[in-house]
Order: structure tokens, then sequence, then C-alpha cells
């Protein structure tokens, strides 16, 4: 039987049913005990099985994927030929008729990526612009150091407006994200204001330490907020957590790190990172048990990374040789990849049981 789901985004398109209508409709019918490939509900509207699958909603099949290639293709191309003023207008139209009115999910996902490019791009040049018509780098007053900060004000704004017009969770997400990189350099350009010294990363890498895992642990709890309201994965909430679980992940990892003395380096370069690979490994294996608990493959995914790049470390620190330690890493994170992935559910089992009930309650069942 086709997803129930995908049945009434097709009513949807055909006219049979109002727009947006199959969001409010698909709750009502699980409680009335339609089977759905998400959870099957009996006429009380008790859940009784859960799919563990945790399938993305914008995976549906090969037709959204080619539509997509089309969309990558189409708007490189006039990337190319035309300008990048060209760009934004086709993103709206493409919006309007593959999102709005046909309702295709991995195209929608497709647009806001290239929303996301393209006002990146356009902060860039029109900064650019300003900064050398007016010969300085300060920019709409917000002082020398500013870190960038004037090419991160619109993004989450652009994303946001793209959001309430369209109702793409990727889109919200990304606002979020966008905000959560805006909001402590708003803080760091007022401290900067308020003091004679400039809050640069030389003088002041224990304040920007801790701004960056505050921001890191708001945005964590920001996905939980999201995870909470729908444990059985069935609405937007659940794919809005699902890209914040995604970006979550690394920037927890890469703030941690920062905090424990690595400043700025710690985000770049291997020698940094492999003298404090103690510390990426206890953390990511951290993530991993925060993941395996709140049941998101996502957020320990997006860690995989690091952990291959902390071993790497470990086993150039050892003096081995090059193709010796590069084959031992990938050999020693598939090892991790398969063990969690094929005993997930064993693993969540035994982890999710000696928690309290409360806790164990408002979590996907396990």
């Amino acid at each position: 039987m086709p997803e129930l789901k995908l049945i009434l985004d097709e009513a949807e398109r055909e006219g049979i049913l109002p727009d947006r209508v199959a969001d409010r409709l698909l709750p009502f019918l699980i409680e009335r005990g339609v089977r759905v490939d998400a959870v099957v509900a009996e006429t009380t509207g008790q859940a009784v099985a859960f799919s563990d699958t945790e399938t993305p909603s914008f995976v549906r099949g090969f037709h959204d994927v080619l539509i997509t290639i089309g969309i990558v293709v189409a708007l490189a191309g006039l990337w190319g030929l035309g300008s990048i003023y060209a760009v934004l207008p086709a993103i709206i139209v493409l919006a309007e008729i593959l999102v709005r009115r046909q309702r295709l999910a991995l195209p929608a996902v497709a647009l806001t990526f290239a929303l996301a490019i393209w006002t990146c791009v356009a902060l860039a040049m029109w900064t650019g612009a300003v900064s050398a018509m007016l010969g300085a780098s300060d920019i709409f007053g917000l002082g020398i150091h500013n870190d960038g900060l004037q090419y991160t004000l619109a993004f989450p704004v652009v994303l946001g407006l793209f959001y309430l017009l369209y109702r793409i969770p990727l889109a919200l997400a990304l606002a979020i994200m966008g905000a959560a990189v805006v909001v402590p350099k708003l803080i760091l350009r007022l401290f900067d204001w308020l003091s004679a010294t400039p809050l640069d990363m030389a003088t002041h890498e224990g304040v920007q330490s801790m701004l960056l895992v505050a921001c890191a642990i708001g945005l964590f709890a920001m996905a939980m907020r999201f995870d909470l309201k729908d444990p059985l994965r069935r609405t937007v909430n659940s794919d809005i957590a699902f890209w914040l679980h995604l970006g979550a992940a690394p920037v927890l990892l890469y703030s941690i790190l920062w905090l424990s003395g690595g400043g700025r380096g710690a985000l770049v370069g291997l020698d940094t990172v492999s003298m404090r690979t103690p510390v990426v490994v206890i953390t990511v294996m951290a993530l991993m048990l925060v993941g395996l608990i709140i049941d998101r493959r996502a957020f320990v995914t997006s860690g995989l990374v690091s952990l291959g790049a902390a071993l790497y470390g470990i086993f150039r620190q050892g003096n081995a040789q090059v193709d010796t330690y590069v084959f031992i890493t990938l050999l020693a994170v598939g090892v991790i990849v398969l063990v969690i992935g094929t005993g997930w559910m064993p693993l969540r089992r035994a982890v999710v049981r000696r928690l309290p009930d409360g806790m164990q309650k408002r979590l996907p069942p396990a």
C-alpha cells in the first residue's frame, strides 16, 4: 500500500483536496485507526507499533530525484550564463510550481539549499561593494572587527521568510542555524562597543568559547524542542528536528574542542586536532550515546567524520606508515558504524530502559 501522505499529496495536486489540507488530515486519520507506514494505530487512537526507519520525508521516489537533478543543472547554467540576480527569480518561480502547487519534497530541499547559497554569495558581493565604496571595513556601524557579521545578518531573515512562504522544514532549520551564528557575533559587538578593547580572536578566546558552547547547546535544545513535540515522527516537527540535529552535532563537537583549549585552531589543522584526540573521541562517543537515546541516527552520523579525523590523528601520532594509518582509520570507523547500525535497536533498548520512566515516555518508543 502506498504511503498515505503521498496519496494525500497527490490528491492536493489533482485538486481533489484544498492546499495544505494533508498536513492536518493525516494526524486526524491516524488517531482514528488508519494504518500509516510510520505508525499503526488502533481504533482507540493508541499507537501500538513504531517503525524505527527514520526515513526523511523528502526521500519519496525517483520522480523527485529526476526533477531535483533538473533544478540543480538549470540553476547552475542560469548562474553561469546570466548573473546572480537571475537566479533568485528562478528559485521563486520554481518554488511556486514545485513546492506550493505540486508539493514535491526533494525539490523543495534543493531549492532551499540554492537560496541559502545565493544569499551567502549575494551578501558577500554587496558587502564587498559597499566596503570598497566607503573605503573602510566598518560597515553598518558593526565595528572593524566584525568577523563576517555583515555576511550573516540577512541569512536567517531570508530563510525565515522562505519558510513562511512555503513551509519547508529545512528553511526553518537553516534560519535557526543562521540565528545561532548571528547572536554570538552581536553579543561580541556589544561588548566591543562597551569596552575599550576590541573583542578580537587573540584577546578574548575564553569569552568566545563560552558563547560558542552556549549557542551549540541552544541549537541542540531547539532541535529537541521540535523532536519532543513529535516522538512518533509523524509531523513536520520531526523533519525540522532532523535538520537541526544534523547541524547541532558538529557544532557541539567543535565548541567543546574550542572550550578545551583548542581555540580557533581546533577547527582547522589536523595537527591541532590530533593533539586533542582523546577529547574528540570522548566527545563523539558521548554524542553517539545522546543520538542513541533520542533515536536520531542523523545526529550520530554527523559526528562520524570528526571521529575519523580523531582516529587518523591518533595513528599518525603513533608514527604509523601513511598507508597503514589511513586504512586503520577507515577500518575502525567502518566497524563502529556497522556495530552501531546493526545493533541500533538492541543497544537503544538497553540504554533507554535504564532511564527514568518520565523520560522514557517522552522519547520515541524503544
